[in-house]
């Protein structure tokens, strides 16, 4: 593997998630965080994080995801999105819902690198988004997020 196909290297997984958006410059995330500071991290290292945070979610839960796949984007420049959900929430599946393609989680390696000062912020902030975005999967919208911290 060459090192450009290392660094566009994704963590696959059945799974099913919904679109969410976290502000790199609220506090909760990272509270440390520095807009202008960005940890220096490889591609491979951050891969390993979301796949830990994807590991650490409760098997029952694993099970219930389907049709998803998780995968890490290095190169989009940093913003204020740190995941991105495309596809369609269990809750919204119907009997028409068959033979399509897997539906797309990324997660944005430099949003989030960019808003934390440590690999143990950076670590947090991964692990909120992996659960963020796994709880649109299953229908819970941002509101309900907020009330619940994961927003």
């Amino acid at each position: 593997m060459t090192g450009d196909d290392a660094d566009r290297a994704t963590v696959g997984v059945h799974a099913h998630l919904a679109q969410g958006r976290i502000d790199p410059r609220r506090r909760e995330h990272c509270p440390g965080a520095m807009i202008d500071a960005m940890v220096a991290m490889t591609s491979e290292r951050f891969e390993e994080l979301v796949a830990s945070a994807l590991d650490s979610l409760p098997e029952s839960l694993g099970r219930a995801m389907e049709n998803v796949s998780v995968g890490v984007d290095p190169f989009a420049p940093a913003g204020r999105l740190f995941g991105l959900y495309e596809g369609v929430p269990l809750t919204h599946r119907g009997i028409g819902y068959s033979a399509v393609m897997p539906d797309r989680i990324t997660i944005f390696m430099r949003s989030i690198c960019a808003s934390c000062r440590s690999e143990e912020e950076v670590t947090v902030a991964v692990r909120k988004t992996v659960i963020h975005e796994i709880a649109h999967h299953f229908g819970i919208n941002d509101t309900r997020l907020t009330e619940l911290g994961w927003a």
